[in-house]
């Protein structure tokens, strides 16, 4: 009978990766990074999009804030989708390796993006243009729900020891990149062209930027190897049948708490990016060109707070890192629409930064703590959906709660949303141990 994946992670020794050359964990590190970058400036255009323009192009029979609602309502229809793609590319990551998931998840997420910007507008489609706008939001959620497990996995399997928070950075840092690129192609966009022709067109242009992304990064990732602790597995032929069943029956509790974590993660980036961008246009009034050029600047604290932390836990521990991020997380929930409502650039971008800050020292460790969770026969399937399960709790539902929040008790309501939020995710880590030590294998 096989050991339970808990026991076996914390007796197998050698499993981390210290025989690799140089030249291939660099390559690694580069792939995951990429990759992650890819996928979610796909996922983050749409945001966005989403955000700005959206509610016009597919929606204009609505009222301005039930417009925006459905607009929000087809961007959470992909968190909804990101489980079902943690557990379907979960199972042949698992079965199949790491490697040829990711591939495959990439396609999904670019091509799926790129269409967006190829789909007509109400206008032209009818009822038809939001439905099958839904459509290809929910195939980008199953490609990015495959995607982060394969790219964290990629990354920590192939570490050496004492340094897989450092190798988790590079694909932990792929979000910051993304949103960067996604608002700076909108910021250059929205300064260059007239309403008119942003509206009719322009905003197509960042989504069809995707086919030549996925171009790049099939190119880099199809360089890779498998990692060493998968390969081990298939030769010892110990692979999982049913990888789903198996992290439900063997570790609920790690999924559960792991989700737990995330949700604080999500929550506000979301709430400080999307809905603050859609509340920054329309309520406060401030030039769009402006919301994005500090948007763009709170992105730089995004990734300050994700490096730092995330090589820091290799050191201090992943769970002590998320812990303060949480608990600074508690705090800033209760100044960030004070800030945001005066209106101001600066303070907005403090308002931003901030948050995006603390977003950064809870998601940076999360690269290597989740997987760290679960043991090799279940690995992605297990880090996946924890990760994903946080999205629809903490990400899909921020803009929306948002937005009814505000309508009905103000701004100030969404800033204890947030807390709430970060609280949460602070008592899910309380109940989780510390993993830094443990083996891979």
């Amino acid at each position: 009978m096989l050991k339970d994946d808990s026991t076996r992670q914390n007796t197998v020794t050698g499993a981390d990766s210290d025989g690799d050359s140089p030249e291939s964990l660099r390559r690694v590190a580069v792939a995951s990074f990429i990759g992650t970058a890819i996928e979610f400036y796909d996922f983050y255009v749409y945001g966005t999009a989403a955000a700005l323009v959206l509610n016009e192009a597919f929606f204009p029979n609505l009222s301005s804030l039930n417009a925006t609602l459905a607009s929000f309502s087809t961007y959470a229809v992909a968190f909804a989708a990101r489980p079902i793609g943690s557990l379907l590319f979960g199972h042949f990551g698992d079965r199949v390796g790491r490697k040829s998931v990711l591939v495959a998840s990439l396609l999904l997420m670019g091509l799926s993006t790129a269409c967006v910007g190829l789909l007509p507008g109400y206008g032209t489609l009818g009822v038809w243009a939001p439905l099958l706008l839904v459509l290809l939001r929910f195939l980008q959620g199953v490609g990015l729900g495959g995607e982060w497990g394969g790219a964290a996995l990629l990354a920590v399997e192939h570490a050496p020891r004492g340094k897989r928070g450092l190798f988790a950075a590079f694909p932990q840092l792929g979000p910051s990149v993304g949103f960067f690129a996604a608002t700076g192609i909108f910021w250059i966009l929205s300064t260059t062209l007239d309403d008119e022709a942003f509206h009719s067109w322009g905003w197509r242009v960042p989504f069809l930027l995707s086919f030549l992304l996925v171009a790049v990064g099939l190119f880099v990732r199809l360089k890779i190897s498998e990692t060493p602790v998968f390969a081990k597995v298939m030769k010892e032929q110990e692979a999982s049948k049913a990888p789903a069943l198996e992290v439900f029956k063997r570790h609920p509790r790690e999924l559960l708490l792991g989700a737990g974590g995330m949700v604080v993660a999500y929550g506000l980036f979301y709430t400080a990016t999307t809905y603050c961008l859609a509340y920054g246009t329309t309520t406060l009034g401030v030039p769009r060109n402006t919301m994005l050029a500090v948007s763009l600047v709170a992105c730089l604290f995004l990734a300050a707070g994700t490096w730092l932390a995330a090589t820091r836990s290799d050191a201090g521990g992943r769970r002590k890192l998320v812990l303060a991020g949480a608990g600074l997380a508690v705090v800033w929930g209760l100044v960030l629409f004070p800030l945001m409502d005066t209106e101001q650039p600066v303070l907005i971008a403090l308002a931003l930064g901030g948050a995006l800050f603390c977003m950064g020292v809870v998601y940076g460790p999360m690269g290597a703590y989740l997987p760290e969770l679960f043991g090799v026969r279940v690995r992605y399937s297990g880090a996946s959906f924890a990760y994903n399960l946080g999205g629809v709790l903490g990400g899909a539902v921020a803009p929306l709660v948002a937005t009814r929040l505000q309508g009905e008790f103000g701004s100030s309501s969404v800033g204890w949303y947030v807390s709430a939020m970060a609280v949460v995710s602070l008592l899910c880590v309380l109940a989780l141990p510390e993993t830094r030590e443990r083996e891979l294998g």
